[in-house]
């Protein structure tokens, strides 16, 4: 059943990413109707609308709520306009992420966990982005950026701002 908290354009797309999946599994389009609806919703997730995708999947509600908490790309709570995920597992580290987590604490002038006060970047730290041939890596709103030095953070963060 649709729920009137979500439009019709993302219902089509939903409808979509089932579609992928034998018929009857539908479950397995709950991390894709999550980005849909994140992103519909400004970058977060709430209970209403996590309750509405559980209903339109024919799920439990908490088989959708365990999907949202367990992975890093779920926000429950608003974020800035960029989202930017830095790396900082093995290879990351040992790539120079200390020293790009140290530059954008220091350009950004906030920590881990946080938002700007203009609402324009929040700061998250994630385990893996899956791009350890490229460290270090990081994601603004879901685009890697990899190979990173402090040279060229400086130059993407200067394109969004």
């Amino acid at each position: 059943m649709r729920n009137p908290l979500l439009p019709d354009d993302v219902y089509a797309a939903i409808d979509k990413a089932v579609a992928k999946y034998p018929v009857g599994q539908q479950r397995s389009a709950t991390k894709a109707a999550l980005m849909l609806v994140q992103r519909f919703n400004k970058g977060y997730l709430t209970t209403p609308l996590m309750d509405a995708v559980a209903e339109y999947l024919l799920l439990p509600p908490i088989a959708v709520y365990e999907v949202a908490s367990f992975y890093t790309l779920f926000e429950s709570e608003p974020v800035g306009v960029y989202k930017i995920s830095l790396c900082t597992n093995v290879s990351c580290y040992l790539r120079g992420c200390e020293d790009i987590k140290d530059y954008l604490f220091k350009r950004l002038q906030i920590k881990f966990g946080e938002t700007t006060e203009d609402k324009r970047f929040t700061l998250k730290e994630v385990e893996c982005l899956a791009a350890c041939t490229q460290a270090p890596a990081m994601q603004i709103n879901g685009d890697y950026h990899e190979n990173l030095t402090l040279e060229s953070i400086e130059k993407i963060l200067a394109e969004l701002e």
